[in-house]
């Protein structure tokens, strides 16, 4: 079951993201599982539509892929703001300083869809729009790793 978009603060919204993020590559751990790496992210907005991409691994043109995808898709592109990966309880949140913009509010369930340096969160709530965001989220994650091919 997808976790939900909960409140974080000053810093607006976030998501518990621990496996997704450790899938991603946008954290590290030790043997022990304390964290040793925590990735800078940038977080873009489309409608219904989370695209965060670390800011040292994914390269310029990978990212330009991914957005012109996803804008072209949505019919939309919002703001893209830095964000940061957090330990928050066991494992890892992300902040989500622009998902107002995409339409997310606190309480939506939001499947987080893993890719190397890349977290495509969609919107999960039963609507046709819904599924097209998950099918461009499965989209974003193929093409992404066609980009390492």
């Amino acid at each position: 079951m997808a976790n939900k978009i909960k409140p974080s603060g000053a810093d607006g919204l976030a998501l518990q993201d621990t496996k997704p993020a450790r899938a991603a590559g946008l954290v590290d751990e030790n043997p022990d599982g304390d964290a040793t790496y925590l990735a800078d992210v940038r977080v873009y907005a489309f409608d219904q539509l989370l695209l965060v991409v670390n800011r040292d691994t994914v390269d310029t043109p990978a990212v330009t892929d991914l957005a012109v995808m996803a804008a072209r898709d949505t019919d939309s592109i919002h703001r893209a703001m830095d964000a940061s990966i957090q330990i928050a309880g066991n494992g890892y949140q992300v902040q989500l300083p622009p998902a107002t913009d995409a339409g997310f509010t606190e309480g939506d369930r939001a499947p987080c869809h893993p890719a190397p340096g890349v977290l495509v969160i969609s919107t999960d709530d039963g609507t046709p729009a819904g599924a097209d965001s998950a099918r461009l989220a499965a989209d974003l994650v193929s093409l992404r790793r066609h980009h390492l091919e």
